[in-house]
């Protein structure tokens, strides 16, 4: 028996001698081009990995109480989000599933049965016997992973788990960016909402100024039809906001995971101011980003499952043991026969596949490949997605300057050409034409300043939120 457990402990230690054994090639991330600064921006720092971080709740920018209490709803209700946390969880256990083949896989078993052998079984005494039989066991296995299988799925599985929690936080921060965006869209229409009903309101003033100088035989029932034309339409632009203004609510509602009917904002007329984003540099991007450190993390876990594939043209080998006790009385623990085995020590290669390995190796190696392309093309992806969002909010600040001025001279010129109306310096087409003029670039800088406010959002959304 001794002799017996010395060559097992130097089976076991031969597999731990080569344990280090890999058949999956050294691991280099895909190299991605890193500009040393945004095209609009200039700097440079020294990469850090920072996507473990927490984002913050970077919306309090905007310095609104019911979009903080929105984001918070969102976090705790919102269907999308529980799902990607779900998907976390999952990736979570089947990387518990991988290790656990790393440890021996012990059992135990009892059996109790009352048996009969006959008179002329071979080896008799010539007498039939009747006796019980009582068993309690152990059993164990293990796989000695002599060319890293098991390491390498399990690398592979912690690597998913990983690259699904950079998942979750993407979620995350593309739920917290669509509140965002959502809710500044809307009270960007309470405000146009507002200015057009300010406008419906001169407008119907303007309407009985015509129409009482048209009474007066003063102003021709062609100036009473076009103020009836700019009033028209100032009404129609106000139901087509407020339908706009309900698809924008219904949006949030499905965002924070209730119902329309049960989800509601009231109106706000003042606008919101746009705040001062500070633009990062492209090291930051690298560093935040969860989408890029998943796509990372699932080039490594392909990388692993090459090992994986190749291992299989190796033999696995496998080690089992048994223990237990035996008797057959009543008194099992107290006179017991005690029983054991050692093995077996089993080796099993498979010699002939029809191709079937080596056509798992070129499809791991394949995977690997589809897979490094796709972290290469989210790296461009990122890096477009930043320089969008910083040209935008360069441009539209300038566009909100000059859009501002227009807006305040078409405003002017809209009370001189009523004035001049008044004191019969002018026909009403003048007065029209101003009042639209007026009317159009004032919501043009809403929409601008909307646009802007937008573009702070999704510049948060492609840094990969912010501190």
């Amino acid at each position: 028996m001794a002799a017996r457990l010395r060559a097992v402990a130097a089976l076991l230690l031969a597999g731990c001698s080569v344990a280090g054994c890999s058949m999956a090639p050294d691991y280099h991330a895909p190299e991605t081009a890193a500009p040393p600064a945004f095209r609009e921006v200039e700097g440079w720092s020294q990469a850090a990995p920072r996507d473990a971080e927490a984002r913050g709740d970077w919306w309090s920018m905007f310095g609104d109480p019911t979009l903080d209490d929105l984001e918070k709803r969102a976090e705790a209700a919102s269907p999308t989000l529980a799902a990607a946390l779900a998907r976390y969880d999952q990736a979570r256990a089947s990387a518990g599933v991988a290790a656990s083949d790393l440890y021996p896989t012990v059992g135990v078993s009892g059996d109790a049965s009352r048996d009969r052998v006959s008179a002329g079984r071979p080896l008799s005494t010539g007498t039939a016997r009747t006796y019980n039989n009582f068993v309690v066991g152990g059993s164990l296995s293990y796989e000695v992973d002599l060319w890293g299988r098991v390491r390498n799925s399990v690398k592979a599985a912690n690597a998913e788990a990983v690259a699904s929690s950079g998942d979750l936080a993407s979620a995350r921060l593309s739920l917290q960016a669509s509140v965002a965006d959502a809710y500044l869209r809307l009270r960007g229409l309470d405000v146009q909402a507002d200015l057009l009903n300010r406008s419906v309101e001169a407008f119907e003033r303007a309407l009985k100024l015509t129409d009482a100088r048209h009474s007066g035989g003063i102003a021709s029932g062609i100036d009473v039809n076009r103020a009836r034309t700019v009033l028209g339409n100032a009404k129609a632009q106000v139901s087509a906001v407020a339908n706009e203004r309900a698809a924008t609510e219904h949006e949030l509602a499905a965002l924070i995971g209730t119902t329309p009917a049960e989800f509601s904002l009231p109106m706000r007329s003042e606008p919101l101011d746009v705040p001062d984003v500070a633009v990062g540099v492209p090291s930051e991007l690298l560093q935040r980003r969860p989408d890029i450190a998943a796509a990372e993390r699932r080039v490594f876990a392909a990388n692993a499952r090459i090992g994986v594939a190749k291992a299989a043209w190796f033999p696995s080998i496998g080690l089992g043991g048994g223990a237990g006790w035996q008797t057959t009385h009543g008194n099992l623990l107290s006179t017991p026969n005690t029983f054991w085995s050692l093995g077996p020590v089993s080796a099993l290669l498979t010699l002939f596949d029809g191709g079937a390995r080596k056509s798992q190796v070129k499809m791991s190696r394949a995977e690997y490949e589809e897979v490094a392309a796709n972290y290469r093309s989210t790296v461009l992806g990122a890096f477009q997605d930043v320089e969008d969002a910083i040209a935008a909010m360069h441009h539209l600040e300038t566009q909100a300057s000059a859009q501002r001025d227009a807006a305040q001279a078409a405003q002017r010129t809209s009370e001189i050409a009523l004035s001049r109306y008044r004191d019969g310096a002018s026909d009403y087409l003048e007065v029209v034409t101003a009042q639209t003029d007026a009317l159009d670039a004032q919501r043009s800088w809403i929409g601008v300043q909307t646009a802007r406010m937008r573009a702070n959002v999704a510049y948060v959304r492609a840094m990969g939120g912010m501190s």
